[in-house]
């Protein structure tokens, strides 16, 4: 396998973490991956990020979801609509985002977690007073939760494949 085909095929959640901090730079790029995710329109994605590692703020955090708690660094996704060229498309621009930060992830021998806040309007609007958002223009996407993979937690192989889920020219 390639070792982008090892990345896809050994990326999996991850939900215990190692109590091993997460360096500035392997943050920075897990963020310039998200933002190299294809939009509805090159010039208006409306990704934007919000990088936690207060552990006051994720305990907070916590409170809404729960997985966020062990883990050393969190990412909030959040969409911009203003910039969204596309203002009912901005759940698959930010999916884009959160999957390309996912598989650097592991790219860079880490794990993630992918802990949905939208379209769940009550912890849309839970996180959205946590960290200052309006809500209304300011929409919370996702929180990634991200850490060195715990024993037993690592990024391994599972095979998803059936055949019997592909169909041709229609269902």
């Amino acid at each position: 396998m390639s070792d982008f085909e090892t990345i896809i095929n050994t990326r999996r959640s991850i939900r215990v973490y190692e109590d091993k901090q997460v360096s500035d730079e392997d943050i920075l790029k897990i963020l310039k991956a998200g933002m190299q995710a294809p939009g509805s329109r090159l010039g208006s994605e409306p990704w934007e990020f919000v990088v936690i590692k207060n552990k006051d703020t994720l305990e907070k955090l916590a409170e809404i979801k729960p997985r966020v708690k062990t883990a050393p660094v969190a990412i909030l996704l959040v969409a911009n609509i203003e910039r969204a060229f596309y203002k009912l498309h901005w759940q698959q621009d930010m999916s884009a985002a959160a999957e390309n930060m996912l598989l650097e992830a592991v790219n860079l021998g880490l794990g993630g977690l992918w802990n949905g806040v939208a379209p769940t309007e009550e912890t849309m609007e839970k996180v959205a007073e946590l960290f200052g958002l309006d809500n209304e223009n300011q929409k919370p996407f996702c929180v990634i939760t991200l850490g060195y993979p715990a024993d037993g937690w690592e990024n391994k192989f599972m095979d998803k494949f059936d055949e019997e889920r592909i169909h041709y020219e229609k269902y």
